[in-house]
């Protein structure tokens, strides 16, 4: 086969590996097109902050390791999953110059599934927020409008796949990182039940469990088909996610059947939908019911403002926790000059959390999620949009000296579904279903059962072909 490379990377990863055990096309050659592109495109989006192109050169023209994704290059998330040999910043000045030692075990994992890792993407410092604007790395743009935030904190991910750098690429998620993005770039973004993926050695509970890894792509088997490689406990984890019947990819086969879809119209915290993201959600659920699904609009009852604040406790001692433990490693102190204003702000907050304070808080939001959880005894799925309103212009969310927490709730209302199934570990996805008249992307955020990652893969599987998505490139994308 002549290799065609606007052909190739059109395609999602698991054709482009099958082509590769075909002989049909070499991985070099997959290799080389995707930096093609990386450099054509990533000077307009600033997606890749770093690149690993002598290696992925190296490892693509030597013998390679057999996996489900052997020869497709990838694009790994600046946070969390440590690469060996590789600087890690984590999007923060206070970490330059560190260089781990050894690859997480995610890492290790996506290394067997035979993914060849050509560069690190942008998420905003310590990845906090949904928008990637760094000081250290600068933003990232979004490439369907360069004014308009690519989400975050997987917003250089994001970018990336719905600009066709790459077939697919890590992202994680402790409040929507991997769907706020999903949604604002017009890509399929899940995140996992808690515990599904590892986040070993460095970490074993993140957050009270808050903290999901895994991908952001254009195919939903593509997500399917690297949960199956990368899922299930690693040596001294401290729990994981219920053990799945069958393979995800196989799911993708089987009808989901009726399902008893919910959907809101209106938000749990009772912040104001833009009339777009309502739009979304309408037309989202008329799909739904066209399809032959039982579908009600109804919302899950609980105490949302409750669990937000505890919930916001948590990450906020969670973060100060990070910064704290990134202390310990580099043996040096951070100061205000190191930290950006509002990461410094909002982790001066978790500082005055006491110990016996942010158990009250896990507690009160553990016993909230059982009021959720609930919900799920008679319906199968929740449907909101992933955004409050389309991606909104870079600087948004700059941050001026006010207060952090009031912050933070502008942010939330941004994405105002998000953080539940964080809180309540719950898979969750946005499926990219819905543009607006200006041609910007929100996202259809779906919500199942605990441990049911297999019925939102049916899910998105059967919505993915009622109305395709790949073929809708952006207009600032590297085709």
């Amino acid at each position: 086969m002549n290799f065609n490379p606007e052909k190739f990377m059109l395609m999602d990863a698991t054709e482009q590996a099958e082509l590769v055990r075909q002989k049909q096309v070499k991985p070099i050659e997959l290799v080389e097109a995707s930096i093609k592109r990386i450099e054509s495109v990533n000077p307009t989006l600033n997606a890749v902050i770093l690149t690993m192109y002598d290696q992925a050169r190296e490892i693509s023209s030597g013998p390679l390791k057999k996996g489900p994704f052997t020869g497709v290059p990838f694009l790994i998330k600046d946070f969390l999953a440590e690469c060996k040999g590789f600087e890690f910043n984590e999007g923060s000045e206070f970490l330059k110059g560190y260089v781990p030692f050894s690859d997480s075990e995610l890492v290790k994992r996506y290394k067997a599934a035979g993914l060849i890792f050509v560069g690190k993407t942008n998420t905003p410092e310590f990845a906090i927020g949904p928008t990637t604007e760094p000081r250290l790395n600068g933003p990232t743009h979004n490439p369907w409008d360069l004014s308009r935030t690519a989400g975050g904190s997987s917003g250089g991910a994001a970018a990336a796949v719905a600009a066709r750098m790459v077939p697919i690429a890590h992202g994680n998620d402790a409040g929507g990182s991997i769907r706020i993005p999903a949604g604002c770039c017009g890509v399929f973004g899940l995140k996992p039940t808690r515990g599904r993926n590892p986040l070993g050695p460095h970490y074993g509970d993140l957050i009270s469990g808050l903290v999901s890894e895994h991908v952001l792509t254009i195919s939903v088997r593509d997500s399917a088909n690297i949960l199956d490689a990368s899922s299930g406990p690693d040596v001294g984890d401290p729990y994981s996610a219920p053990p799945p019947i069958r393979n995800y990819l196989d799911e993708l086969s089987r009808p989901p059947g009726q399902l008893r879809i919910a959907f809101s119209t209106e938000t749990p915290l009772g912040t104001k939908l833009h009339r777009e993201a309502i739009k979304s959600v309408c037309e989202t659920a008329q799909l739904c019911i066209d399809l032959g699904h039982q579908v009600t609009e109804i919302s899950p009852s609980f105490d949302a403002e409750t669990m937000w604040r505890n919930f916001t406790t948590m990450l906020a001692a969670g973060f100060a926790w990070s910064l704290k433990d990134w202390e310990r490693k580099l043996k040096k102190k951070a100061t205000q000059e190191t930290i950006e204003p509002f990461v410094w702000s909002f982790m001066a907050i978790g500082n005055e959390v006491s110990g016996p304070d942010y158990l009250l808080a896990v507690q009160t939001v553990q016993r909230i999620a059982r009021d959720v959880a609930s919900f799920f005894e008679n319906y199968d799925v929740w449907l909101g949009p992933t955004l409050g309103e389309p991606p909104v212009p870079l600087g948004t969310f700059a941050y001026s000296g006010n207060d952090p927490l009031e912050v933070r709730r502008k942010m939330t209302a941004f994405t105002p579904f998000n953080f539940i199934s964080n809180a309540t570990g719950q898979p969750s996805m946005s499926v990219p279903l819905y543009w607006t008249d200006d041609g910007l992307p929100i996202g259809s955020h779906f919500t199942g059962k605990f441990g049911d990652e297999a019925t939102l893969f049916r899910l998105a599987s059967q919505l993915e072909y009622a109305r395709p998505w790949a073929n809708r490139i952006p207009p600032n994308a590297a085709i």
